[in-house]
């Protein structure tokens, strides 16, 4: 039987909705865009935009705070 040997342990994915504002992405995650590409997720952690208004959709740009944005409580 074969094993397969990574030389670092994958680092299981979360994803935490922060209050009134972005979806933090963490760990071994795949975006994919509305064709279903791949986008690149270098960064350890990225933050997708909830609230619809971000100009460089589908990450945050922090706009969330200027529109009104707010989470249902």
């Amino acid at each position: 039987m074969t094993e397969e040997h990574r030389s670092t342990p994958p680092h299981p994915g979360s994803i935490v909705a922060c209050p009134d504002g972005p979806l933090l992405v963490r760990g071994d995650v795949e975006v994919l865009d509305a064709e279903g590409h791949p986008l690149d997720t270098s960064r350890r952690t990225v933050a997708l935009c909830r609230c619809g208004g971000s100009s460089i959709k589908p990450w945050c740009d922090g706009t969330h705070k200027v529109n009104g944005f707010a989470t249902s409580s």
